[in-house]
């Protein structure tokens, strides 16, 4: 696989900080963007539009298998189109964080998300963030980063993102949420949330924004990619 397009895996839980790092990293690199969390989101958002149930799995794995998705940049960030509409508000809401988890857990949910996100990995190179992106999706990446957190500081950034866009959500509600998502997907029996053997982990508890960019651009460098 010497000739695809490199990857930088990045991997680790919710609220560590992967999905803006990512977006950072492929605006400085002019390269391609997978936010993998948010095809499980999208797939969270569609189910609940059809009210099938976060436990039926067989229904979501259809679901998945004909998903209709589309990812653009708009003044904001990333946009997310379901079968032509935009719902990038809807991604971030807990209801769907908590049904996209349990999602995630099934197998042939996952499955039938393998080849969309392998079908990012075009020149001049690819960003992928998630959960299992070094570990299944590209195990040949060239740098492969586990991002992680404290659960208190990732239940704090979550109140703060969630309190600006008008939302009504406390502290205490959001760090229990936040270790009863780490434990699923820790504990799942397909794609568990773990580092990669050679993945480099990095700590964003006590950093900013820039200082992560910072280090895996250097890990990039001595990767022998140029940045």
């Amino acid at each position: 696989m010497a000739d695809l397009a490199p990857v930088i895996a990045i991997d680790g839980p919710g609220g560590s900080g992967k999905g803006t790092i990512a977006m950072r990293l492929a605006n400085r690199l002019g390269w391609r963007l997978l936010d993998s969390g948010a095809l499980y989101r999208l797939v969270a958002v569609a189910a609940l539009d059809r009210g099938i149930e976060a436990n039926d799995g067989v229904a979501l794995a259809q679901l998945a298998a004909g998903l209709d998705a589309a990812f653009g940049v708009g003044d904001g960030g990333m946009v997310v189109r379901l079968e032509g509409r935009d719902i990038t508000a809807r991604l971030r809401s807990e209801q769907v964080s908590a049904f996209s988890s349990k999602a995630a857990a099934f197998p042939d949910v996952r499955a039938a998300l393998v080849g969309l996100q392998r079908g990012f990995r075009k020149p001049p190179g690819l960003v992928a963030d998630g959960r299992d992106m070094g570990t299944v999706i590209f195990p040949d990446a060239r740098l492969k980063i586990f991002l992680t957190a404290s659960a208190e500081a990732r239940a704090e950034r979550r109140l703060k993102q969630l309190k600006e866009k008008g939302e009504n959500v406390n502290l205490p509600r959001l760090f229990r949420e936040i270790k009863k998502r780490d434990e699923r997907d820790r504990s799942r029996a397909v794609s568990p949330l773990i580092p990669a053997p050679d993945a480099h982990l990095i700590d964003s508890t006590e950093l900013s924004i820039d200082e992560v960019v910072h280090k895996v651009l250097k890990l990039l460098e001595e990767s022998g990619i140029s940045s």
